[in-house]
């Protein structure tokens, strides 16, 4: 069966974001539904989404692109997608030791105690951060985003969230046009970039929603978290689109969002 909806989205601040009334009418919405295809795409790591699928009442992902786009696990299985990883692969080659030694001493850096397979990430202190830092990464062929004002992720050339879902669709034979993104910071950026249907919702970094504004495939949201997903879906006129009052139930608008 086709689906009526894939929807692609990011965690903390996204999925997980806005209030709970909000979060559980979204995913027992979901839940409810046989013509959705859900994707986490996301910056967390394998055993986090493992554990979080677990919590009473989470929708289950059909597929998992994590660690910023550098991994792509089967939703059911929680295994591997060799033939999607292959590429990623052999674009970081086993690169995370010298990584990391290019970066001793770099002012601002906290390497983070996640291990990462194709990838490697630090925290960062943006008033200490150098320009050299994200120089010297670029310059030995590796990509640097820096994200929410604290996140600084070194990744193979040309891999991040919206390139591996690209790859992930194609593989699925998944119709673009029915393809929902959604995030709230700047490595959720190249999802927006792909083209599909967009959502960035309404506690996004600021920094992203200047570098959408002028992306016609993306819809900024008033509403944060959750409950803009559920007005994404409303807004493109997705099969099955929760009507307005159901959009808002249970979220109070601030005034600064109204």
């Amino acid at each position: 069966m086709t689906p009526a909806l894939v929807l692609a989205t990011d965690l903390d601040g996204t999925f997980l974001g806005g209030l709970d009334a909000a979060r559980q009418a979204l995913y027992a919405g979901l839940s409810a539904r046989e013509d959705v295809l859900l994707i986490f795409v996301t910056g967390r790591d394998l055993d986090f989404v493992a554990r979080l699928i677990e919590t009473p009442g989470m929708p289950r992902p059909h597929y998992i692109v994590g660690d910023i786009g550098t991994s792509v696990f089967d939703g059911r299985t929680l295994q591997p997608v060799a033939d999607l990883e292959a590429p990623i692969a052999a674009a970081w080659n086993d690169a995370g030791e010298r990584v990391k030694a290019m970066l001793v001493g770099e002012p601002g850096l906290t390497l983070q105690d996640t291990p990462f397979r194709h990838r490697v990430s630090y925290d960062y202190d943006p008033a200490r951060l150098s320009p050299r830092s994200v120089a010297k990464v670029e310059a030995a062929g590796f990509d640097c985003l820096l994200s929410a004002d604290r996140f600084f992720d070194v990744l193979p050339r040309g891999v991040s969230k919206g390139p591996t879902l690209i790859r992930l669709v194609e593989a699925l034979g998944l119709d673009p046009e029915g393809v929902l993104v959604a995030g709230d910071t700047m490595n959720d950026l190249s999802l927006f970039q792909t083209g599909f249907k967009g959502v960035a919702v309404g506690n996004s970094e600021p920094r992203l929603l200047r570098a959408v504004e002028r992306l016609r495939n993306v819809h900024v949201s008033r509403l944060p978290g959750a409950a803009g997903i559920a007005d994404a879906i409303r807004h493109f006129k997705f099969k099955g689109a929760p009507n307005h009052e159901q959009v808002v139930a249970g979220h109070r608008l601030s005034p600064a969002a109204q």
